[in-house]
């Protein structure tokens, strides 16, 4: 018997998950639903895009893009629904792809720039990212190619210190 090369990957530490997002066709509706069928709320809306998400990347290249957010807890679970319309985005992608879903699990970093350097270095690239939408031009979200490796996007999120 050949002895058995095992390759040696680097690992992505996961803390607590914090969030999960699913891409929907109407935000509304969606919001509608999840408070009349399963009482989640209050919601908190956004309109992610210019001018209040600032600094926008899709591949590395800038990029303009915008969505509708709904925002709601579920214990300390925060739920994401997001509604696409407009841009090249990776939500597009996703709906092309599997159609309107569960698209992300959210992860919170303190440091962004730190957490970006260390999942490159376990072969996960940033794919989409938005920087500035916080009172104080803070607040910065990015997506990491991680569907091949475990079957779900993972959004590093770091929380603007005000809102």
């Amino acid at each position: 018997m050949k002895p058995v090369m095992i390759k040696k990957i680097k690992k992505f530490p996961l803390p607590d998950v914090a969030q999960i997002c699913i891409i929907v066709p109407n935000l509304e509706k969606a919001v509608e639903a999840f408070w009349e069928r399963f009482g989640i709320g209050p919601w908190h809306f956004y309109t992610y895009g210019k001018p209040l998400v600032k600094r926008m990347t899709r591949h590395g290249k800038p990029s303009e893009y915008k969505m509708k957010v709904a925002l709601s807890n579920i214990g300390q679970m925060r739920v994401e629904l997001i509604q696409p319309l407009e841009g090249d985005t990776v939500y597009k992608e996703f709906v092309e792809k599997h159609g309107f879903g569960v698209h992300h699990l959210g992860i919170l970093t303190d440091n962004m720039e730190e957490s970006l350097k260390e999942a490159e270095q376990c072969g996960f690239k940033m794919t989409q990212d938005g920087a500035g939408f916080g009172p104080d031009d803070d607040g910065h979200y990015a997506y990491l190619d991680t569907e091949q490796a475990i079957g779900v996007t993972l959004e590093l999120i770091e929380r603007p210190k005000r809102r």
